[in-house]
């Protein structure tokens, strides 16, 4: 198994420079992930566009899906930064196990969505028909049902791109989940 490292500023190309310093201040620091990105010209710009593009989904929607998509890939690096944003969208410890699992007691429009994100996961986008009614029932819109498939995307592709790399982890580990039942 080859060794990926985490690419320092003065290793990266001078447009990804640029985008380090813009993450550095927006974030305070380059994630681990972001920069492993930059082991390529053109994938961080092209990721970051991706990731910050429109969508009908708010930031605590979109950690929904996050935390469900990156507990099927088996992704350490992003259940770990996902449990530290969907803190501060307002989720506690218990919430966040619960929607690793692909539910939500507490919401029945987010369990939805949890399930939704899931289920298309799981399934390679073969989602089942069940689930994309219960979605829809539940109060959400064809554009939301489009827009976290998209979404579910751009996480798969952090999700590989770690599990791939190994990079290491730069947030606080998230626990196992073992506590929860789905």
């Amino acid at each position: 198994m080859s060794t990926f490292n985490v690419p320092t500023r003065d290793q990266v190309s001078e447009k990804n420079q640029g985008l380090f310093d813009h993450l550095k201040s927006a974030v305070g620091f380059v994630p681990n992930l972001f920069a492993t990105y930059a082991h390529s010209d053109n994938a961080l710009s092209n990721y970051l566009t991706f990731s910050n593009a429109k969508t009908s989904l708010k930031a605590k929607e979109k950690e929904v899906v996050n935390l469900a998509v990156s507990q099927v890939n088996g992704c350490i690096y992003c259940l770990s930064a996902h449990t530290a944003i969907g803190k501060m969208n307002g989720f506690t410890d218990e919430q966040i196990l619960e929607l690793r699992a692909g539910s939500a007691s507490f919401d029945s429009k987010l369990d939805a969505l949890a399930k939704l994100a899931k289920n298309i996961t799981e399934n390679r986008g073969r989602t089942d028909d069940a689930v994309v009614d219960n979605f829809l029932n539940a109060g959400w819109t064809k554009e939301n049902l489009v827009d976290t498939i998209v979404l579910v995307g751009d996480k798969t592709i952090s999700n590989y791109l770690h599990n791939t790399t190994k990079i290491p982890v730069d947030f606080p580990i998230a626990q196992p989940l073992e506590a929860v039942t789905a």
